[in-house]
């Protein structure tokens, strides 16, 4: 029997990307609850000991005695988040992140992303891909999922402080999620990003009827049916990070939070329900950084994790989205409860989606095909 030894695959620019559908939210929100029941399942695998890691970063000491290595300045990460992804999938792959708050000085985005996508059976690349696209819809379809097991399915209510990238796709994300939204509060930090988002929204949603500019966290907070925050910013003390006070939540609130937030007392009680997005990241998460968590990686969840440590919280009172969009665990159960949601974000997610975005590419024979080899030189 001849061998084939010929490796091709494709490159898609990020203009192919959304040929190919990587804006779709809809659809992506589909994809990552998909992605939950095969984490539920255990069909999945992450870096790490347990197989949950987020990923590996390179680390800059504040000093160095070389002037040319890069200074630990804000938002500046070189990471690997690999993962495979069982179920229909059956692929896997590695995102390569690379982030400068500095780059929004030249005009760039603050990370600039690219993916990888492999077979799983040779290891052979299948597709090298951009991925700022595929990173920021992914990203924002968790709240979506959670939005639509946790949140009233008759929300109206959006309050958002950030109006950044990750603020328009989980705005995207929630509208699929729940469709009657029509109001959106937004807080931010320059005109000029306000201005963008609200030309964004018009633009996108016309179903939003009320879009209204406030000028605190708490407006933000109060009477939205679902709050999120999606701030950048320094991380370290979380007497820093942007506050959820119980007072402002009105009854029945779902809150998402991919980014920096504290809580105060009333918010971590036990009357407030906790979830995670996959609990296993959390504990790699714990395992991984310095104590307490919550000053290292400033979500809600890490602050739940030094919660337990510490014994002012129950392991138990801690539930995880997997279980839920699985079936073992009930989503809502009442139109008055509070339900808030940690999101991590994880490569397992990049995998889901950039296999579905690959194979919609293939489909539509979008992309350049690319020769790896025809017989390797080596073997």
């Amino acid at each position: 029997m001849s061998e084939n030894t010929k490796i091709d695959f494709i490159y898609l620019s990020e203009p192919d990307m959304i040929k190919a559908g990587v804006t779709d939210m809809p659809a992506c929100v589909d994809t990552m609850e998909e992605m939950f029941v095969l984490l539920h399942k255990g069909d999945y695998r992450m870096a790490g000991s347990n197989s949950d890691s987020h990923g590996a970063m390179v680390t800059f000491p504040d000093e160095s005695p070389f002037p040319t290595m890069p200074k630990p300045t804000a938002d500046r990460r070189l990471m690997a988040m690999p993962a495979y992804l069982g179920g229909d999938f059956q692929t896997c792959g590695v995102k390569w992140y690379g982030s400068n708050i500095a780059n929004r000085e030249k005009g760039l985005p603050r990370s600039i992303l690219m993916f990888i996508l492999n077979d799983i059976d040779t290891g052979a690349p299948l597709a090298y891909m951009s991925a700022n696209l595929l990173s920021a819809y992914r990203t924002g379809a968790i709240p979506g999922v959670g939005a639509r097991h946790l949140a009233r399915k008759d929300s109206k209510v959006i309050g958002l402080l950030g109006p950044g990238v990750m603020g328009k796709t989980s705005v995207a994300a929630f509208i699929a999620a729940c469709p009657d939204i029509d109001t959106l509060k937004i807080k931010g930090r320059g005109q000029k990003s306000l201005d963008n988002f609200v030309s964004w929204t018009k633009k996108t949603f016309p179903q939003i009827t009320t879009i209204q500019v406030v000028d605190s966290i708490e407006a933000v907070v109060r009477d939205s049916d679902i709050v999120t925050y999606c701030n950048s910013g320094e991380v370290g003390d979380p007497s820093t990070y942007p506050i959820v006070k119980r007072e402002w939540v009105k009854a029945g609130a779902f809150l998402a939070m991919p980014a920096s937030c504290s809580l105060d007392d009333g918010m971590s009680g036990e009357d407030v329900r906790k979830v995670l997005d996959n609990r296993g990241l959390y504990e790699a998460w714990y395992e991984e950084v310095p104590k307490p968590t919550h000053h290292v990686i400033p979500l809600v969840g890490m602050r739940f994790m030094d919660m337990i440590a510490e014994g002012s919280m129950a392991k138990e009172k801690l539930e995880d989205l997997t279980d839920i969009v699985g079936g073992a665990t009930p989503g809502r159960q009442n139109e008055n409860e509070i339900i808030i949601l940690s999101v991590g974000g994880m490569p397992v997610e990049d995998v889901a989606w950039a296999t579905k975005v690959y194979r919609n590419a293939l489909k539509n024979n979008i992309g350049v095909k690319l020769n790896l080899w025809e017989t390797p030189e080596l073997r």
